[in-house]
């Protein structure tokens, strides 16, 4: 009896040696022929115009949009949902690879900014930026520039520095369609 139990505990283990080379044989394979470019680009820019165009027009506030930000700056998140609260978001990653994202809604501004800042507080600070004064928000995860205007509040977040930030909010510009 304990002769077979022995010989049955190596066959056990030389099983599961056998298919632990039988599953690294099947990964190397998957790893040669599935492509994998590392010289790709990794992120697509969307184009928004089509969507901003809409949101223009239905929305009861100017929609702003970016205008003469510099190479680098690529579009991935873009929606306007008027059934909440006329929200409208343009999502872009920044040429140091950063989230940067342009908020806009008419909902109330003490629920609203925490909501699309993740949990950013007001700092009592401000900052000027192309002569409009920015309310200063820090997060544990997104910082933001918010402003009350127009009959919404805009709020430029992500995970960049507040330069980039800056940068985003002095570019806004509104198209009436």
């Amino acid at each position: 009896m304990v002769r077979v139990a022995g010989m049955r505990g190596r066959q056990t283990v030389r099983g599961m040696f056998q298919s632990l080379g039988v599953i690294l044989v099947a990964a190397g394979v998957m790893y040669l022929f599935i492509p994998h470019d590392e010289s790709a680009e990794p992120v697509k820019g969307k184009d928004y115009r089509v969507e901003l165009l809409t949101a223009q027009r239905a929305a009861p506030y100017p929609v702003l949009a970016p205008e003469g930000l510099g190479e680098g700056w690529k579009a991935t998140v873009v929606s306007y949902k008027r059934e909440n609260a006329d929200a409208w978001q343009l999502g872009f990653l920044s040429p140091d690879t950063q989230y940067v994202a342009i908020h806009q809604s008419t909902a109330a501004p003490k629920s609203f900014v925490p909501d699309v800042t993740q949990r950013a507080k007001n700092t009592g600070r401000t900052e000027t930026v192309a002569g409009r004064v920015w309310q200063r928000w820090e997060g544990p995860k997104y910082d933001a520039l918010v402003r009350v205007d127009g009959g919404a509040t805009t709020v430029v977040t992500g995970t960049a520095s507040f330069e980039r930030l800056t940068e985003m909010a002095g570019s806004l510009r509104s198209k009436k369609a």
